[in-house]
């Protein structure tokens, strides 16, 4: 399955994924200087969620192509694929 995005899709996974780059440079930061362990994990948490969401939005265009465009080309093996990549991100 091909990453095919549109726009708007495209800069807003983007966006999400420039945010992630940005605070994982602040939990650097903080482990550098020492900072508090639960704020380093409050960061942490939050890098995580925006790569999840990153993750999901990718995957949710792709199932919507597949099923606008009746891209199932060998059926329960394109299911599969898609489960396989939920999970992955769970």
């Amino acid at each position: 399955m091909d990453l095919e995005l549109a726009g708007e899709e495209l800069r807003s996974v983007l966006n999400r994924l420039r945010r992630a780059q940005g605070q994982i440079a602040g939990v650097i930061r903080m482990i550098e200087e020492g900072r508090d362990c639960e704020a380093v994990v409050t960061q942490l948490a939050a890098v995580s969620r925006a790569l999840d969401k990153a993750g999901f939005a990718i995957i949710a265009t792709g199932l919507q192509k597949c099923i606008a465009e009746g891209q199932t080309p060998d059926g329960e093996d394109m299911r599969k694929r898609l489960e396989k990549l939920f999970l992955s991100l769970a």
